[in-house]
């Protein structure tokens, strides 16, 4: 398998068509019909389905190009480190991170060290949780951000930020009117939020099902930004991680405190037993004061506090009926958040 041949794939993937991908190439139509001809047969089966001029991707080619798009991103990190190499140069400082935190934080810390003198060029990445610790191990990333859990063998948990979850709705809702907004007051109203339910998701849940309200959900998203924007609408109101709704600023949005607390928690993690530059130490402290200065109400957590403060999200959402409201007060007395 040949690296034109993966790019070529890409490209296709990309524009929709062998002629789409030829204009991207600067190749002649023909000549990327047969890379992809000559990939196909080499891997045994079809990527694209054919129709006239027009193709349409294969299931298998979806799940090859996930993995190609990897390996042509690391290949353009190693590209683009072999050339600072060569002129003596700071190598880039790499870094993965969920979405809301390279958004909201990532570009703040950055500016922290251009102003302090430690900066260095930067890649950042915005991906899944999982993917984070996937660049962590590919070695394609120096430094990580991500949601917990972050429990694997190979990473160093440097830190761990809690702070509580926020409702974000438009300036017109009456709630505005309120220096804090009550589950109560959100039970049955459209809601927008994340998704994931084995992460900030599953929180949400558990305090609306704990405090016996209706959460509906009007809107299930995999980004914080897409609920704010559905409340700046006034299709629902979000509750969104801190991170989202104090680092990005939306016209006509107000966001307020909930009464009841939905920590929202991230680690900043690099790949055990490798060597860290002086740019990513100074990256990794900066990222705790900008979070400390950015979200009211943060928390920093030692590493060793990982085990406790997800162990909750793991038990099943709906509790043994003959639980009580006293045993969900003695796990929190016990150091164990939601």
């Amino acid at each position: 398998m040949e690296l034109h041949q993966l790019e070529t794939f890409s490209a296709v993937m990309s524009s929709g068509s062998m002629t789409g991908a030829a204009r991207l190439l600067g190749r002649s139509q023909p000549g990327v019909t047969r890379t992809i001809q000559d990939l196909e047969q080499e891997i045994g089966y079809a990527l694209f389905d054919r129709k006239g001029p027009r193709v349409t991707p294969t299931s298998r080619a979806f799940r090859l190009y996930d993995e190609v798009e990897r390996s042509l991103i690391g290949l353009s990190a190693i590209r683009a480190s072999a050339h600072a190499i060569g002129r003596d140069e700071t190598m880039p400082l790499r870094i993965a991170a969920t979405p809301s935190l390279a958004a909201a934080l990532a570009p703040r810390a950055l500016a922290r060290l251009a102003r302090n003198g430690t900066a260095s060029d930067a890649q950042l990445r915005s991906v899944s949780a999982e993917q984070v610790v996937e660049a962590l191990l590919s070695r394609s990333a120096d430094v990580g951000m991500a949601t917990l859990p972050l429990d694997h063998a190979a990473l160093d948990v440097h830190y761990i930020i809690e702070a509580p979850c926020v409702a974000v709705l438009h300036r017109d809702d009456p709630l505005a009117q309120d220096r804090q907004v009550s589950l109560a007051q959100l039970g049955g109203r459209p809601v927008a939020t994340l998704a994931n339910r084995y992460r900030l998701r599953n929180r949400i849940d558990r305090a609306f099902e704990q405090a016996g309200i209706e959460l509906r959900v009007a809107l299930e998203t995999n980004a914080s930004l897409n609920a704010m924007i559905a409340a700046q609408e006034k299709l629902a109101v979000a509750i969104v991680d801190p991170v989202t709704a104090f680092g990005v600023a939306l016209d006509a949005l107000e966001v307020r405190p909930l009464d009841v607390a939905i920590p929202f928690l991230y680690g900043v993690v690099t790949l055990t037993g490798r060597p860290r530059t002086v740019e990513v130490n100074a990256f990794i402290d900066a990222l705790a004061d900008i979070s400390h200065a950015l979200l009211p109400d943060a928390l920093r957590h030692a590493a060793s506090q990982h085990g406790a403060l997800v162990a909750h999200d793991r038990t099943p959402l709906h509790d043994d009926p003959r639980a009580t409201g006293a045993t969900a007060a003695a796990r929190h007395d016990n150091g164990v958040s939601a």
